[in-house]
């Protein structure tokens, strides 16, 4: 694989969880500059924002990972990334509500990105390698976890809307460098025509029923994610609540365990994997991704919290593990119609997951709680992931050892 592609693959997957973090310190601000709100108002908003985001992306996923098996792989992420610059520029210039919620509906058309990239190195690695190259992905947003928090910080010192000006200018030199470097992936022979019946979130995965395992790997990677998304949902409520921690302490722990992520992902998972086979790496990402949880729900100091994210880190492995199962399992000429469907896939998550983790946290530390307790929503997503480890071991279960179980070296 060309070295220069893969790292302008990098790079996309890097600015597309920048694009994500570099929000969240700036978006209050932003919001209440356009809304003329207090806080508390403006934070509806933000809900809004989101759900906007994640559905947007869950219907445009499968169009765009469509469109790649038939244009090929580099105008579908050179058109995406021009889009994001469109964005970035819009939420920056924003005058209005309005403006920021067309904005964000443009960046989830955008975001779909990720599933053309997954599609991307699909093409040109060899199956056996897949899991470790989407480990990069992983990696990526790892990076983008901690840098993109950071960058928002500092140039929001300089007003809320900078830090929008300058994720435009890097997704338009990404562009550039990926429109010098990027070669097409897709062969002719391996390309389809686009039919909108499977360019659909549903159509997506009615085509998929003909792979049993597919369908499985769908279904825990679903329950996986649900159980997930509780850090980015509730992580910043649960250490205010449960140890009063400012801004800047939430910031030290998101940053950590971004750390911890790219570590896994970007290089233990190159000595793991081929040791252990995709199976058994799944199984020991969601057993440790379990422990995390339930550490999380029960830790009394800010030191116990830090000595979970360790072993906590190495859930990412399950991630990975996941899909490179899924890939082995289709051709050539499906690889981005299954990562569009895994990306609509985990933006369903995204938009059912925040509703249900915010809601049992703040059920379990209202006056009205049964208990008062605010590590509930770890224990749901601990329970949730349970039954993802379980579905994935019944699935697996007599896979190949192309697939499953590659051989140690």
């Amino acid at each position: 694989m060309n070295r220069y592609a893969l790292l302008f693959i990098f790079i996309t997957a890097l600015l597309d969880a920048i694009g994500f973090g570099i929000i969240m310190p700036v978006l209050p601000g932003l919001l209440m500059d356009v809304s003329g709100g207090d806080l508390s108002s403006s934070v509806r908003y933000g809900g809004l924002l989101m759900f906007c985001f994640a559905v947007t992306q869950f219907f445009f996923s499968p169009i765009i990972g469509n469109l790649s098996d038939h244009f090929g792989r580099r105008p579908v992420l050179l058109f995406s990334l021009f889009v994001m610059c469109i964005n970035y520029l819009i939420m920056g210039i924003a005058g209005s509500l309005a403006v920021l919620f067309i904005g964000r509906i443009i960046s989830g058309i955008g975001a779909s990105t990720m599933s053309t990239c997954n599609a991307y190195i699909a093409d040109v690695t060899p199956e056996n390698q897949r899991a470790q190259n989407f480990g990069l992905m992983g990696a990526a947003f790892g990076m983008g976890f901690v840098i993109g928090p950071v960058i928002g910080g500092f140039l929001g010192e300089y007003g809320p809307r900078m830090p929008f000006i300058a994720a435009a200018v890097l997704s338009f030199a990404n562009m550039l460098f990926g429109y010098l470097v990027l070669k097409e992936s897709l062969q002719p022979e391996n390309r389809r025509r686009f039919d909108i019946t499977r360019a659909n979130p549903l159509g997506t995965l009615a085509q998929m029923r003909h792979f049993p395992v597919v369908i499985g790997i769908i279904g825990v990677m679903f329950l996986y994610n649900m159980g997930h998304h509780v850090l980015p949902a509730t992580w910043s409520f649960f250490t205010i609540e449960k140890f009063n921690w400012s801004p800047r302490e939430i910031g030290y722990s998101l940053g950590f365990i971004g750390i911890c992520m790219v570590a896994v992902q970007g290089f233990l998972i190159r000595w793991v994997l081929p040791r252990t086979g995709l199976r058994f790496a799944g199984i020991i990402g969601m057993l440790f991704t379990i422990v995390a949880f339930i550490g999380y729900a029960a830790a009394n100091s800010p030191w116990m919290l830090y000595m979970v994210m360790l072993p906590g880190a190495l859930g990412a492995l399950a991630g990975p593990a996941m899909q490179g199962i899924a890939s082995s399992q289709v051709g050539a000429s499906q690889q981005g119609e299954l990562q569009g469907g895994l990306s609509s896939m985990m933006s369903l998550t995204s938009i059912i997951s925040p509703i249900l983790m915010t809601q049992t946290f703040g059920l379990f530390t209202s006056d009205q709680a049964p208990v008062y307790f605010p590590g509930a929503a770890f224990l749901l997503a601990g329970a949730l992931t349970i039954g993802s480890l379980g579905l994935f071991i019944r699935v697996t279960r007599g896979l190949g050892a192309a697939t499953a179980q590659q051989p140690r070296r």
